[in-house]
């Protein structure tokens, strides 16, 4: 594969991530959920069809994940080896995380089904199952998100050193990713403070969107 190949696939491969990722919430998936409320089951009980489909459509995006980080490896490795390694690691694991991960959420499905019916201590040996994949969940994506800010502030440096995309771009993915750590590190140490987790997700979304389309038609 040639490295303009290999470039164009990784520009649509972000713009496949960022299109799933939003999707799969519009079909119900819940990046974290709140492990005290059991409106989902009742949600996904009422209607498991758009369980499926959320549950297919963040599968496939952390599918994406992994064949970006191989992409990009193959297209930019010779630019600086170490980072292409690191960032082929650090998004590959990401991605197998949240892979691996999926095997529980999908057993809220049958959760819901038998919370529909049941009561007295039944139900609430569901709910306390719900609860504890879905922090259990919350935990693998903290995690597994700190590899993503070390990936993408790989290939961001990789970029910025290499005249790959415009040097103001490439910078601002530099300096994204660094607050993301930062961010999910704080997030991690304390749930409710999300603050700068949530702007640092925005700049990341904004600079995946612009560097995807770069890469794709730059």
């Amino acid at each position: 594969m040639s490295t303009e190949a290999a470039s164009t696939i990784a520009g649509l491969l972000f713009w496949l991530i960022i299109v799933t990722n939003i999707a799969s919430n519009q079909f119900g998936y819940q990046t974290f959920g709140d492990p005290e409320s059991e409106a989902d089951l009742h949600e996904i009980d009422a209607d498991p069809r758009r369980f499926k489909i959320g549950f297919t459509l963040i599968t496939f995006e952390h599918l994406c994940i992994i064949l970006l980080a191989v992409v990009l490896f193959i297209a930019f490795d010779d630019l600086n080896l170490v980072l292409a390694l690191v960032w082929l690691v650090s998004r590959g694991t990401e991605g197998l995380m949240q892979i691996f991960e999926k095997r529980s959420y999908w057993r809220l499905l049958e959760i819901a089904r038998q919370h529909a019916s049941a009561v007295g201590d039944e139900r609430r040996g569901l709910a306390d199952r719900r609860e504890g994949i879905l922090r259990s969940k919350r935990v693998n994506f903290l995690f597994a998100q700190l590899l993503f800010a070390v990936g993408t502030f790989s290939y961001s440096l990789v970029f910025a050193t290499n005249s790959v995309v415009p040097v103001l771009l490439a910078w601002f993915g530099v300096a994204a990713a660094v607050l993301y750590g930062f961010g999910n590190a704080m997030t991690i140490r304390n749930p409710d403070s999300r603050n700068v987790w949530n702007i640092s997700g925005l700049a990341i979304l904004v600079f995946e969107a612009i560097l995807g389309g770069w890469l794709l038609f730059g």
